[in-house]
């Protein structure tokens, strides 16, 4: 992982001169692009921590050595469910709640209601037993 660390911590040496430049540039009259470029660096240097604070807890992978093979890395690396419909359940409930912003707020509510059912349903999907709908 110190791979991908160094990648997103080196975006910090990139992003904060482009914002900078585009301040210069903008003449610090636009108000959208320098913070959103500000949190693009934030965003780089939280996502470049994180790894590198779990490469250094986890130990280098296959991947990370030179002598790493590739048999090394066989075996469950997740647990996923792809029959689950919770997921389709709740990115229906977002788009109702996305179209709540922009026809009323009473949309915005049923589509938070929904949305608290989805994320209850898809966390304790495999409470009930393997293979419970």
């Amino acid at each position: 992982m110190k791979i991908e660390s160094w990648l997103f911590l080196g975006g910090v040496f990139f992003f904060l001169p482009v914002a900078i430049v585009y301040g210069v540039m903008t003449e610090w009259n636009e108000w959208v692009g320098f913070p959103a470029l500000l949190m693009l660096v934030a965003l780089s240097m939280m996502i470049g921590g994180y790894l590198l604070f779990t490469a250094r807890r986890v130990g280098p992978r296959p991947e990370d050595r030179l002598d790493g093979e590739i048999h090394e890395n066989a075996g469950v690396i997740g647990a996923f469910s792809p029959w689950s419909w919770w997921p389709i359940f709740l990115a229906a409930a977002c788009a109702i709640s996305f179209l709540g912003l922009a026809v009323g707020w009473w949309i915005l509510y049923i589509g938070a209601g929904f949305a608290v059912v989805g994320v209850i349903g898809w966390t304790y999907e495999y409470s009930r037993g393997d293979h419970a709908h």
